[in-house]
């Protein structure tokens, strides 16, 4: 083994991805080389100044990596069922190599004259009310070091950023970003307390159709009963008895079905005994079947043979 495979072999064996028989040729040629041995040396100061000045990765970081990348996912499935999305990974994401330098210049082009407009317009200042932190490295990871002859060092470097936002409620993009994370795929939990926030302003259009979609599609059930409760406003409204109606007799959580028999009751519509009446012929669970019941005998209902 000579010195530029020794070099080499050292940034290998730090990520231990030498065999056997490899490490132990190094270990012998660092034996009798000096120069090796102070390359080592080198790059060991240079992993512990490293490690010194990583920075401690905030709990959940990681969830919420796989929830990003779950919804990345999800969306990239919608999209590839899209008849223009074809065209636009062959010619745009990865488009043809002689195409490549004219699409280079062309971002190097918008990039700076769209930085003048930015830093010319004094109109385009900060959402009011909403306050957003800059971003900050939060974690950093090594990809690659490559020690070079001069004996200056190149590394890649990969990064993770996070950003954070406040503001009120009742603030535009504060409650999109909420709508947004009500349909989270990945993390039932930022579902549950965006669902909870978000139904104090059931009285927006949107808010109420997010709530309707959460209860009526949500897997999780916690996430649902949430959504009943900001719904209670508006057990009369038709479409909302409609979705309450489907959920009683299609949810497969009783907690659920009983905190849809309560708010179907309260809007006293004629046609809720006959949508107690249909579950109690479906219903095993005795304690739902005991709500209906009581239901149908406070409004004076037929409770049948069942």
């Amino acid at each position: 083994m000579n010195c530029d495979q020794a070099k080499q072999n050292l940034v290998l064996a730090a990520y231990g991805e030498l065999s056997f028989e490899e490490e132990e040729a190094l270990e012998s040629h660092l034996a009798g080389c000096e120069a090796c041995r102070l390359e080592r040396a080198r790059f060991e100061r240079l992993e512990q100044a490293l490690d010194d000045a990583a920075t401690e990765v905030p709990a959940g970081l990681l969830a919420r990596c796989r929830r990003d990348l779950s919804g990345a996912l999800e969306n990239e499935r919608k999209l590839e069922r899209k008849p223009w999305h074809a065209f636009w990974r062959r010619w745009v994401v990865h488009p043809p190599m002689w195409l490549r330098p004219v699409g280079a210049l062309a971002m190097l082009a918008a990039g700076f004259f769209g930085a003048r407009l930015v830093s010319s317009s004094p109109e385009l200042g900060p959402v009011a009310g909403i306050v957003a932190e800059p971003s900050s490295v939060v974690a950093t990871r090594v990809r690659l070091v490559n020690p070079e002859r001069s004996g200056r060092v190149r590394l890649l470097l990969e990064e993770t950023r996070q950003r954070e936002m406040s503001g009120e409620l009742g603030d535009e993009k504060i409650r999109r970003l909420l709508l947004a994370a009500a349909s989270d795929p990945a993390d039932p939990g930022i579902r549950v307390e965006s669902i909870d926030l978000l139904k104090s302003h059931s009285s927006d259009d949107e808010v109420r159709r997010a709530l309707l979609n959460a209860l009526r599609t949500d897997p999780n059930s916690g996430v649902r009963l949430k959504a009943i409760d900001g719904l209670r406003p508006y057990a009369r409204e038709p479409e909302t008895r409609r979705v309450l109606a489907a959920v009683l007799l299609n949810d497969d959580n009783p907690g659920v079905r009983t905190q849809a028999i309560d708010l179907l009751v309260q809007s006293k519509e004629a046609d809720v005994a006959g949508v107690l009446q249909e579950l109690l012929r479906r219903e095993d669970n005795n304690y739902v079947r005991s709500r209906s019941q009581r239901a149908l005998s406070e409004m004076k209902a037929s409770v049948g043979t069942f």
